[in-house]
């Protein structure tokens, strides 16, 4: 076999096995591929998921915002209890002090 005989051997080699894999690509895409009504359901599900996604961010959104204004109240709210309190702790020291003066008095009378 002389290096003629080798080069055109090679060369149909080539060929076939280009062929075979082309072949092989037409066929793949020919069953995988999407019909046209599919592709219309794929772009709308997509479209009703990019909706539901941003849906659920402003959800997220409103439930910090929400979330943030309840915790304000809550120490507006704690705030307020603890100043009430200590507003009674000195009436109750205000109203023991003036029971003590006032007996003290009754025992400085009699």
């Amino acid at each position: 076999m002389n290096s003629t005989e080798l080069i055109f051997g090679m060369a149909i080699i080539l060929f076939v096995a280009f062929g075979l894999g082309w072949f092989a690509y037409w066929l793949m895409h020919r069953f995988t591929r999407v019909p046209g009504a599919d592709t219309a359901e794929l772009e709308r599900l997509a479209l009703a998921l990019h909706e539901a996604e941003e849906t659920r961010d402003e959800a997220i959104v409103y439930l910090q915002q929400r979330e943030a204004e309840l915790a304000n109240r809550i120490a507006q709210t704690e705030a307020e209890l603890r100043a009430a309190m200590d507003g009674l702790r000195n009436a109750r020291a205000e109203a023991e002090q003036l029971r003590s003066q006032s007996g003290r008095r009754r025992e400085d009378t009699e």
